[in-house]
């Protein structure tokens, strides 16, 4: 910007050409003459692959299964029952047919409440997981 030096002497800032320039550009768009307005750069999406989309849909699917299969398992153990008279047992086997059992009602308590709390954490974990997936 030129700067020009009033009679007393200070200098002034020429600001007049910007402000006309803006009056030109709004009487003109206030009559009805073509104005090229200023081209807006839109970003474009990203392409996804077909496969790739295909991919993401079944990984979706196997969260909504796990979650289906914590909430069936959840509600199973909520039902379950065991008594202070002894007619609970707790069993487990494992591979090679090997066995523990008990009747202690204080022990098979201790293990439902775990593996319900468990099995919610996990259940919490995997909503999170669904809630935040993009496809």
């Amino acid at each position: 910007m030129e700067t020009k030096v009033k009679s007393n002497g200070t200098a002034k800032k020429v600001n007049a050409t910007v402000k006309k320039e803006v009056q030109k550009k709004l009487t003109e768009e206030a009559i009805g003459k073509a104005v090229t307005p200023e081209k807006l750069v839109v970003a474009k999406k990203p392409e996804i692959n077909l496969d790739d989309r295909i991919q993401k849909f079944e990984k979706l699917r196997g969260l909504a299964t796990q979650r289906e299969r914590l909430t069936e398992t959840l509600s199973e153990l909520t039902k379950f029952n065991y008594n202070q008279d002894g007619s609970s047992s707790f069993h487990i086997r494992d591979s090679r047919n090997l066995e523990f059992k008990t009747t202690n009602t204080n022990l098979i308590k201790l293990v439902t409440t775990h593996l319900q709390s468990t099995l919610e954490q996990r259940k919490s974990e995997i909503e999170e997981q669904i809630l935040k997936f993009e496809l």
